[in-house]
């Protein structure tokens, strides 16, 4: 079997932008429920759900639960990825978007430790999985949903829609913590008793409004044809990634694996470390938050709409490489204390990880065949999620409690140095034909000419 040009004889049967909307939509109300708990985490979490174990356990713990959900990430790629690459994109999507849903309202509904002691931790840490394995099956779908009704000369401009998801929702999420914190006061203990719940229980809207959208979107033709073509077998989707393309999963998280870092040092753990080490207000951090959102917006929009004209996987190299020295120097430049300092320092965290999620989006799914293109980029999106994003918050609290912010930054080098490395060893995408044809049992595309 090879891939040949993507088939233009089947128009598309729902309207791009509607395409674009639905799955910038989706990804921006996972996302904004994975962020509210962030922001929780740093703000909130220690006290509520653990204040017998001090400040600085505490944070160590809470950021313990942010963590739980990338372990749960690979399982839930492993399982909607199956769902999705044999029932299709659009119900899978739907299963993941309700799951978020119904797991954050009932992190707002959750009483704290002082009500129902050492079960209040232990549900939130249930609750918190389902989250992780929701966002495990979202991301891949959302991007397949829009790579695979692009037009291969503009995937990634189309998948920079699901990609706007983060930025969005970091946006957002800052903007519902900011508005309740004004209504109910910066040193107001209401806060820790019921202002916190109020953008967890708020998501309920937001996920309506995103099953709705959703619901309009037809299963896209590409995956369509590949179902009437491909006779499965008792091998799953799973199964077909990790015998015919492993190469490309491992390559594929290790070379994402800083973006995950740098993006949730800068929405999660600086969120704790401005207020908690700066000094800074809460109202201030939260606010230049929103300032750095619409800088993380720009940097993720540019990159994808180069990556088609110069390739993904220089833009990937690009931005690993300035990751290693902008790790060494992001708490030099936080240390300095000020709040225009914060804003810099946030902003150049997420431009980092924007270059790289720019072109991520079209990126991933190009590496994969139709038959498991879900399971496999929904697998190595959530591997690296792991790698850098399960474990950079939790370890920069403990780092910095013991060896001063210098070590995190060192840290985040790290994780640049080896995504670069990862990244040597990637094909470049942008000129491959995403369409099988025939079993479904082929190694890696072949690249098609510039002029396909």
């Amino acid at each position: 079997m090879s891939r040949t040009v993507d088939p233009v004889t089947s128009p598309p049967t729902t309207p791009m932008r509607r395409v674009a909307i639905a799955s910038c939509t989706g990804t921006t109300i996972e996302f904004y429920d994975f962020f509210i708990y962030g922001t929780a985490a740093a703000l909130v979490f220690p006290k509520v759900f653990f204040p017998a174990l001090g400040t600085a356990a505490g944070t160590v713990a809470s950021f313990a639960t942010f963590a739980v959900a990338f372990v749960a990430r690979p399982l839930g790629a492993a399982i909607f990825g199956h769902f999705g690459d044999r029932i299709g994109r659009k119900k899978t999507l739907v299963s993941t978007l309700l799951l978020m849903g119904i797991s954050t309202v009932l992190i707002g509904l959750l009483p704290g430790a002082a009500t129902i002691g050492v079960a209040a931790p232990i549900a939130l840490i249930a609750l918190r999985i389902a989250q992780g394995l929701a966002v495990g099956g979202e991301w891949a779908g959302a991007t397949l949903l829009a790579t695979e009704y692009a037009p291969t000369g503009k995937r990634g401009l189309y998948a920079v829609f699901p990609q706007l998801g983060p930025s969005l929702a970091f946006a957002l999420s800052n903007g519902t913590f900011l508005a309740v914190n004004v209504f109910v006061g910066e040193t107001s203990q209401a806060f820790l008793d019921y202002g916190w719940r109020i953008p967890f229980i708020a998501s309920a809207l937001l996920v309506l409004i995103g099953l709705y959208v959703r619901l309009k979107v037809e299963e896209t033709p590409m995956f369509a044809r590949q179902a009437t073509q491909t006779r499965h077998t008792g091998a799953g989707p799973l199964l077909g990634v990790f015998k015919n393309q492993p190469r490309e999963l491992l390559v594929a998280a290790g070379s994402l694996a800083m973006m995950f870092a740098f993006f949730y040092i800068g929405t999660a753990y600086l969120t704790s470390y401005g207020t908690a080490t700066l000094g800074l207000s809460r109202t201030t951090v939260l606010s230049l938050g929103l300032l750095a959102a619409a800088v993380f917006c720009a940097a993720i929009i540019l990159s994808a709409i180069y990556s088609d004209r110069i390739g993904r996987r220089k833009l990937v190299l690009a931005s690993c490489i300035v990751a290693i020295p902008g790790g060494l120097v992001l708490f030099p430049l936080l240390d300095t204390g000020s709040p225009l300092a914060f804003l810099a320092g946030l902003a150049l965290a997420l431009v980092i990880m924007g270059v790289s999620y720019g072109p991520a989006g079209a990126l991933l799914p190009e590496m994969f065949h139709t038959e498991y293109r879900y399971t496999g980029a929904g697998m190595a999106y959530a591997i690296a999620g792991v790698i850098g994003g399960g474990t950079a918050p939790m370890l920069a609290a403990e780092l910095t409690s013991r060896y001063g912010s210098t070590a995190v930054g060192w840290m985040l080098a790290g994780f640049g140095l080896l995504s670069f490395a990862c990244a040597l060893a990637l094909p470049e995408t942008r000129h491959r034909a995403m369409e099988d044809t025939g079993t479904g049992n082929s190694r890696a595309a072949r690249p098609i000419p510039e002029t396909a």
